[in-house]
């Protein structure tokens, strides 16, 4: 699953390269859009959380092999504590379980769903920080909360359904921890480098969530893999992971930061669009309004947010 774990990156936008970090957050917004339609078709044909263990091992792998050879800092001590905490967050439950929920639900509701981070970091705000929230995001998370509502109104004779239930419960505890994974890396991002640290996330997450599948008995041998979750997993480790990380890291460095942040409003929408072109997934006229309303909640609280950094800077 795509990652939120934005770091200032030094550097203004400079006329050369305006051009081509557009083009670099168009690939984030739709590479990562797509990912959902992949990993949907990928679960298809194979268990869930052994595509997410194939994915994140040699994804990780990549990152590892890439920031070695650029003579990389690893992580010393009590560094690999926050590596751990990580992978468990951002890695093993985030990405393994928004892997496990597409087979379930479809790629769309789980886009969306995931997209509603920021409203679980109000709900830590109120219930951990007891910090008094901003007005503006407090209305986001009311807004949010309808149009989360709106969506659900269209589904409600499908949560009597035991798989598209089980479906939900495990998306939105994904969201969840993404949401704590998010606050955690925002604390220690300063202790080495974030970016390195995914990719060794994601190593340790992809072997533990290997030794879980096999101790389950649902894992199947590499070779009853069909080609149609192959190719997925290529798709996820080339364009999902690799290609859209560095093209992520480019736009960063080259763009504002607010401009870079609107991938997490597209990629929703990208992945509403191309799974009903591709699993004929209906887009209702709920799922549209309660998008559109779910994503404009989501907005006001990241800009309440980024106005108390800017703030506290």
């Amino acid at each position: 699953m795509p990652t939120e774990q934005e770091t200032h990156l030094p550097g203004k936008t400079k006329n050369s390269n305006y051009t081509k970090a557009i083009l670099a957050l168009i690939a984030v917004c739709f590479f990562w859009g797509t990912t959902w339609i992949a990993s949907r078709q990928g679960v298809k044909h194979m268990p869930a959380l052994q595509l997410a263990s194939i994915r994140q091992t040699l994804a990780g792998l990549c990152y590892i092999l890439f920031f070695t050879f650029r003579k990389a800092a690893w992580p010393k001590g009590k560094q690999w504590n926050t590596v751990l905490i990580l992978s468990l967050l951002n890695f093993f439950l985030t990405n393994g379980l928004t892997t496990w929920g597409v087979k379930y639900i479809s790629a769309g509701l789980a886009s969306i769903i995931a997209a509603i981070f920021p409203l679980w970091l109000v709900v830590i705000d109120i219930a951990w920080k007891r910090t008094r929230i901003e007005t503006k995001a407090l209305a986001g998370f009311l807004i949010g909360f309808s149009g989360i509502c709106i969506i659900f109104y269209d589904h409600l004779k499908d949560l009597f359904n035991a798989d598209f239930r089980f479906g939900i419960i495990i998306s939105f505890i994904a969201s969840l921890s993404w949401a704590l994974g998010t606050i955690y890396t925002k604390q220690q991002a300063n202790e080495f480098n974030p970016y390195f640290s995914i990719g060794l996330q994601m190593c340790i997450s992809g072997i533990a969530l290997y030794f879980t599948v096999s101790a389950t008995g649902e894992a199947i041998p590499f070779h009853q893999i069909p080609w149609q979750s192959w190719a997925s997993i290529a798709y996820l480790i080339t364009f999902g992971s690799v290609i859209s990380f560095f093209a992520y890291l480019y736009a960063l460095q080259n763009l504002p930061t607010e401009q870079v942040s609107i991938y997490a409003y597209i990629n929703p929408v990208v992945a509403v669009i191309i799974g009903s072109l591709i699993f004929s997934e209906p887009i209702t006229i709920y799922i549209v309004i309660g998008g559109l309303i779910t994503l404009l909640g989501v907005y006001m609280i990241n800009q309440a947010f980024r106005k108390n950094q800017i703030n506290s800077e």
